[in-house]
């Protein structure tokens, strides 16, 4: 089946004219118009219906689709955006996948369903049909924090290597050791290239990696808590556990309080993605934190170029360790004062 990619080939246009075309919603040239409407004759192409009703008319309205609302990253997230759009002069409507392919194309095809102007999009692992007919009809959408192989949608994300290079330096700085990482999924990209850098991140700075430090979880609190329990019941338990996102890192907290542990004298904790109350425990706790409000604006800004119909480049930020107590604290020199 010809998909818009091939029309816009043979026709010798971009994407984005191809959809001007078909959707009537904006000038082109009588002879540009022509061209399209012959190659999409000769190759036979039918528009998805579904993503064609993404763009007929302006709505001033832009979807949002997020992973799981009731992670503090995503509300921040979704708030950062939210903030930016109305700026711009847009509304947004958010969609929870609560990390379900089914719910995200349910919130998909109810916010094409609503006409919205484009679609701001934090995939799940799987590339759904619906997903991939909208990469191929070229409509206005880009990836927001996570990216899927194989599609090319401009993404705006973070990367957090040299952010988890500081956390390890930090570790190894305090006498850490043994070192026990919590991976989120590794069909998500933001779980493979948390674990990769971790794993690179260790070798660099000389420290061996131990096969039972390795857990992996769901970025759910529960999912922490259990890989927790499972590594404090190790003969040898971790001095340190790096849990990948700031609910596991809570499942973590629990599982240590539970047992009665102290933090961070019979075990560090530290998480990637950092929320307000982390300041407020006792310890606080260290964590990588990501630009999130820049990430939100960022998103939304490559967003509204797509919807003009402009070139959109991909957006990384970088990430920072934040450094609290949790980990511990350098010894300090005798008659320092300090």
């Amino acid at each position: 089946m010809a998909s818009v990619k091939d029309v816009a080939r043979l026709a010798g246009v971009s994407v984005a004219t191809v959809s001007r075309v078909l959707n009537d919603s904006a000038p082109v040239t009588e002879r540009t118009r022509q061209r399209v409407l012959a190659a999409v004759a000769e190759l036979g192409y039918r528009p998805n219906a579904v993503a064609r009703s993404l763009r007929t008319d302006a709505t001033g309205t832009i979807g949002l689709v997020i992973g799981d609302i009731l992670n503090p990253f995503f509300t921040e997230l979704a708030r950062a955006a939210e903030d930016e759009a109305r700026q711009r002069g847009y509304s947004v409507v958010i969609g929870n996948a609560d990390e379900r392919a089914d719910l995200q194309d349910h919130y998909v095809r109810t916010l094409l369903e609503r006409r919205v102007d484009g679609l701001l999009l934090c995939p799940t692992a799987e590339i759904t049909p619906l997903v991939r007919d909208l990469v191929d009809d070229g409509l206005p959408l880009v990836f927001l924090d996570r990216t899927l192989p194989g599609l090319e949608v401009p993404t705006v994300r973070a990367d957090g290597t040299a952010a988890i290079g500081a956390l390890v330096a930090h570790l190894k700085g305090l006498g850490h050791r043994r070192i026990a990482f919590i991976s989120g999924p590794a069909l998500l990209s933001t779980g493979r290239e948390r674990t990769d850098a971790f794993m690179v991140e260790m070798a660099r700075h000389g420290l061996a990696v131990r096969p039972e430090y390795l857990e992996s979880g769901d970025f759910q609190a529960a999912s922490g808590r259990a890989a927790t329990a499972r590594l404090l019941d190790l003969p040898e338990p971790p001095e340190a556990i790096f849990a990948g996102d700031n609910l596991m890192a809570l499942g973590a907290l629990d599982e240590i309080r539970a047992r009665g542990l102290a933090i961070p004298g019979d075990v560090a904790l530290a998480s990637y993605d950092d929320v307000p109350w982390f300041t407020h425990l006792d310890p606080p706790i260290t964590a990588i934190a990501q630009p999130v409000r820049e990430l939100g604006r960022r998103a939304v800004a490559a967003l509204a170029d797509r919807i003009a119909g402009g070139p959109v480049a991909p957006v990384e930020l970088r990430a920072r360790l934040v450094v609290r107590r949790s980990c511990g604290e350098p010894e300090r020199e005798e008659g320092s004062g300090r």
